[in-house]
């Protein structure tokens, strides 16, 4: 039995600081998936809307906190009650996406793994089972090292995950796992087909204020500098201060620069005026752009395609042309 009981701990354990971990280093992500589930369409709860990212924080900080925990066998009885419970919100989630088809990718796994909605319940059943089994068992959950020294890991670890948090929220993902990763190429992506069934780019397209798409231009093109605000309206006013200065450089150094975003084109006319920027903008749809890169502002560059840079605006004085 123990020999079971080991097996089903490293199991759990490893699942959850795998799906914390590809979380924590972009809870931006985590927070737009949750933005999905509370939409009118799916759950019907806006008004939690704007508490989205707090929220993808502290799930995925006590996800990955329990999987720290399990592994070294400190409090197992809290740490297997809250695994379980933990598992029950994800299984309700997931079995509501999958029965009625209302979000495609849970984002349990980030973007590190795609699984359909089902694979994802089926996967939470075995978790539930897991964990309900661990909690029968939790007698035989020996703690690996001396209590003080599990409190100071646990600590440890909590403060290492607070600063990840921190620093991907401030820059941008340590890992990019999506498709507008640097080296990733935005046409190859357009023809690799995701679990979901859609191309893993799928809605990109790149139209002018008078409904030209100037998307395979543009994808064709050297030096291609965007500037991604999705909404201006929310967007860090000293952060287009500090895109200025960069896309001044980059049309000096021969760079085609555009702007990015899903706002009005009044709005957009006036912030060009405001900032004396030297650029059109193209639009795009909103969760194209959050896609693109966690930052609004942002700045991505491309080279025929291929994604070369990106930066948040805080870290714009990073470009070199």
């Amino acid at each position: 039995m123990k020999i079971l009981v080991h097996i089903a701990r490293l199991f759990v354990a490893v699942t959850f600081l795998f799906s914390g971990f590809v979380k924590l280093v972009d809870p931006l992500g985590s927070a737009y998936k949750f933005e999905e589930y509370f939409s009118v369409d799916v759950l019907n709860m806006e008004f939690l809307i704007p508490y989205a990212l707090p929220f993808s924080i502290v799930l995925i900080i006590i996800e990955i906190m329990l999987g720290v925990m399990l592994l070294i066998g400190f409090k197992p009885k809290v740490t297997t009650w809250s695994l379980f419970l933990i598992t029950l919100l994800f299984l309700f989630l997931t079995w509501y996406s999958a029965y009625y088809d209302k979000v495609t990718d849970c984002g349990c796994f980030g973007d590190a793994v795609k699984l359909t909605p089902w694979e994802t319940f089926n996967k939470n059943v075995l978790l539930i089972i897991l964990t309900g089994f661990l909690i029968r068992q939790v007698k035989n959950i020996n703690s690996l090292f001396n209590k003080n020294l599990l409190k100071w890991i646990s600590l440890g670890s909590l403060l290492v995950f607070l600063y990840i948090t921190s620093h991907v929220l401030t820059h941008l993902p340590i890992i990019d796992f999506r498709p507008y990763a640097i080296d990733k190429n935005v046409q190859e992506g357009m023809n690799e087909i995701a679990v979901d069934g859609l191309p893993k780019v799928h809605d990109f397209f790149l139209e002018t204020e008078d409904g030209e798409d100037l998307t395979d231009a543009l994808l064709a093109s050297s030096k291609v500098l965007f500037v991604v605000a999705y909404d201006i309206d929310i967007s860090e006013e000293t952060g287009f201060e500090a895109v200025k200065k960069v896309t001044d450089l980059a049309v000096k150094n021969g760079y085609t620069v555009y702007g990015l975003s899903a706002s009005y084109i009044d709005d957009l006319k006036l912030l060009n005026e405001n900032q004396g920027f030297n650029f059109d903008w193209l639009f795009v749809d909103g969760t194209v752009l959050k896609t693109i890169i966690r930052a609004n502002p942002g700045i991505i560059t491309l080279e025929k395609g291929t994604v070369t840079g990106k930066w948040n605006w805080i870290d714009a004085e990073d470009f070199k042309p």
